[in-house]
């Protein structure tokens, strides 16, 4: 059957239970839509097509046996490279792990294959994801399905653009400081980080402990709630996991959102933002307000500290977190050492990229004896400013809306020789991180030259069912999730309209 790989979530598991195609039959679209585009894109570091057909071929059986084990059961997904897979490559982006293969499973992606899923690959990212643009990635560039000469974002550019080229049916990222929601607008998908510890940490790769999350990147809102209520809930392997019970999320993603009230930050709006974004975003709130929300405005007077305070918190931990990368125990080892000392130095030296030893150094130095407190010390408690903010902000309004990024994709190597602009590109979407906020990216229009625009929205700790009703009424009032990219296997871009 043609055009199975352009299926949702819930379309693909309402035809596998109805007979109309069999997992297989859907898993081979999907790779072969993969072979078709991957060379484009590249958003594949390893694609696994061997276990995804025998995984998809369990999941027949147990549907002939009448044994399916939900909406998941069959479905073809991507998993970032960051994130553990028992027996398959798993590196991280980095030559440091060129070779690694993990002997267990991360807790989310135990939950998946609980659920039925079909693994069909590791998708690219930027080193140790660290970066927004995948440019960083040691194994190449991945690029943007809607314009080739453009980055899908970062640092989960690869799951969003093979979920953007229909590569997979869904993926999972990591966000740190927007990794999930800055990649998913850059791509015209839907990327949401759940809110800190909604979502076991066990298995991924770590970069920043107090921020990192794993969250789901998908073609639609609902196929995110889906991903979410598979993959959260508590585990006691990570120590930040919280025992709180798991909403129903699905059912979230719908009705009404008259009445509820949407925040607009006066902070959001800068100076300097592209045109279109900001016009495609106000344009976004009008129609909120016609859905019958009521938008107001609020202040988060601290957000101008956020950059600052997160490129300190999160060098500071990413410096402890790679110490263990060292030559000894696993993952590359520089050869011709002549002491212990010059085999460490050469293994780093070799083995990380120059973005992820710039960060490296950079907490190094905040973390050092008399920088300690000037650096890292300030740059918490500014994170508990930022935190209070947001929970005086919820006081007033029910969800915040605002861009996710300030621009739409940059060209490949436009800010790759300027990191301080490349970081501005997380601008909007750090706060969330800082604060442990549940926040999710989906489309909401087009600049001038096709690229697609993206539509934060963020919520309470633990109010992603407040998140997910307003996205999902916005989605369902617009349509622009269900634009096509070239690639998506008829060579023309094609756009939703505006609104019904």
């Amino acid at each position: 059957m043609t055009g199975l790989h352009r299926l949702t979530i819930e379309e693909a598991a309402l035809g596998l239970d109805r007979g109309e195609f069999s997992a297989v039959e859907l898993t081979r679209g999907v790779l072969e839509q993969i072979e078709r585009t991957e060379p484009k894109v590249h958003a594949y570091l390893l694609v696994t097509a061997g276990l995804a057909l025998e995984q998809a071929q369990e999941a027949d059986e147990r549907r002939r046996r009448g044994e399916s084990r939900g909406l998941l059961d069959g479905i073809p997904l991507a998993v970032k490279d960051v994130i553990v897979t028992r027996g398959v490559r798993t590196t991280a982006a980095s030559k440091i792990l060129a070779n690694f293969v993990p002997p267990y499973d991360a807790t989310a992606v135990a939950k998946l294959k609980a659920a039925g899923a079909v693994l069909v690959g590791k998708a690219n990212c930027d080193e140790f994801a660290m970066g927004s643009s995948t440019e960083n990635s040691a194994f190449g560039i991945t690029r943007n399905p809607w314009n080739l000469q453009r980055v899908p974002g970062g640092s989960s550019g690869g799951s969003a653009a093979a979920v953007a080229a229909h590569q997979c049916l869904g993926a999972l990222g990591t966000d740190t400081g927007g990794s999930v929601r800055q990649p998913a607008a850059c791509c015209g998908v839907v990327g949401m980080k759940p809110t800190y510890g909604r979502v076991s940490r066990f298995g991924v790769i770590a970069y920043a402990s107090s921020l990192d999350q794993i969250g789901p990147i998908a073609k639609s809102v609902r196929d995110c709630a889906l991903l979410l209520q598979a993959i959260a809930g508590h585990d006691p392997a990570d120590s930040t996991s919280v025992d709180r019970p798991v909403p129903a999320y699905l059912d979230a993603a719908g009705g009404s959102i008259r009445g509820l009230r949407v925040g607009m930050p006066r902070e959001y709006f800068l100076p300097g933002m592209q045109a279109d974004v900001e016009e495609a975003v106000r344009g976004a709130l009008r129609q909120l307000e016609e859905l019958g929300a009521e938008v107001i405005e609020i202040s988060l007077p601290h957000t101008e500290y956020a950059i600052a305070a997160y490129y300190l918190i999160a060098t500071a931990e990413a410096s402890s977190n790679l110490a263990r990368y060292d030559g000894v125990r696993y993952g590359y080892r520089a050869p011709g050492a002549e002491s212990l000392l010059d085999m460490y130095r050469k293994t780093r030296n070799q083995g990380f990229g120059a973005e992820v030893k710039r960060r490296i150094m950079l907490g190094t130095y905040a973390l050092s004896t008399g920088y300690y407190d000037a650096y890292y010390l300030k740059a918490q408690k500014v994170r508990t400013l930022i935190r209070r903010d947001f929970a005086e902000a919820f006081r007033r309004c029910d969800v915040i809306a605002t861009p996710t990024a300030p621009t739409t994709a940059f060209r490949i190597g436009e800010k790759i020789g300027d990191p301080v602009q490349m970081y501005l590109s997380d601008v909007f979407t750090i706060s969330a991180n800082l604060a442990g906020l549940p926040a999710l990216s989906l489309p909401c229009g087009f600049d001038g030259e096709g690229l697609p625009i993206g539509l934060q929205l963020l919520g309470p700790p633990f109010g992603e069912i407040a998140v997910l009703r307003v996205a999902r009424a916005y989605e369902e009032a617009t349509g622009w999730h269900k634009a096509v990219c070239p690639l998506a296997g008829d060579g023309e871009a094609r756009r939703a309209p505006a609104a019904r």
